[in-house]
């Protein structure tokens, strides 16, 4: 017999799935079916009735995993949890998951806040040849990556006329495009006071537009992020909004 605490929890999932969506897939996307659009957002659904966080890389593997076992897509974790390689392997391709959801998120243009830590590598304040040794490291990182994907958050606060909205997007950023970092414009970020110093590559098209920046901080972390991103040159497989 369950009480009335354990019937509550029980009400709160079914009128969970009972709440309209609006969901819409690539039908051109090679990852994203009926099955799993509609899967996904369930799931997305229960998170958010569950937590006010939006659904983060962590959960997000673990739920793509889950996902894509019950649809009979063959789909495993590494099973070590320091692994520092790919997140997930799907039918044999390797794949690396990011996830966005910050209040400053912009509709246009991706930003990953850490694509990969640089430990290691000369790593000065004046030689620009260094930054480009830790490109190197960036383009070698790649090669254990066979599909890159970010999982995009939205978020609307509710108002009088209108009830708070959660929107997702799921988004694969080609590899072939970051691999053009190798031909990039390096230089320093004028207002880096870090040591060593931040700086970036700057990725552009024929007319001069930029496609992508790759931003080298010099912090603590020492890690590497990709900035403005243009999402016009990604692929959007699928959206839900809630």
């Amino acid at each position: 017999m369950m009480n009335e605490g354990q019937l509550g929890f029980i009400s709160v999932i079914v009128n969970t799935f009972s709440q309209p969506i609006k969901q819409w897939r690539n039908t051109e996307s090679d990852i994203v079916d009926e099955l799993f659009l509609e899967a996904f957002g369930d799931f997305l659904k229960l998170h958010h009735s569950l937590s006010v966080a939006y659904l983060d890389k962590t959960r997000f593997e673990a739920a793509l995993e889950r996902i894509l076992k019950s649809i009979n897509r063959k789909a495993e974790r590494p099973k070590s949890q320091t692994h520092r390689g790919h997140d997930i392997t799907v039918d044999g391709k390797r794949w690396s998951l990011k996830t966005q959801g910050d209040k400053t998120i912009k509709e246009g243009s991706l930003f990953i806040s850490k694509f990969m830590e640089l430990g290691g590598g000369q790593w000065g304040d004046t030689d620009i040849q260094d930054i480009a040794g830790l490109r190197d490291q960036f383009l070698n990182h790649l090669k254990g990556y066979d599909r890159i994907f970010q999982l995009r958050y939205f978020h609307s606060s509710p108002t009088e006329t209108s009830p708070e909205k959660h929107r997702y997007e799921l988004v694969e950023i080609p590899k072939a495009l970051l691999e053009e970092a190798e031909h990039g414009t390096l230089d320093w970020s004028p207002k880096s006071r870090t040591r060593p110093r931040c700086a970036y590559c700057t990725v552009i098209d024929n007319q001069k537009s930029l496609k992508f920046r790759l931003y080298f901080d010099g912090g603590g972390e020492r890690k590497l992020q990709i900035k403005n991103l243009q999402k016009a040159l990604c692929v959007v497989h699928a959206s839900w909004e809630f």
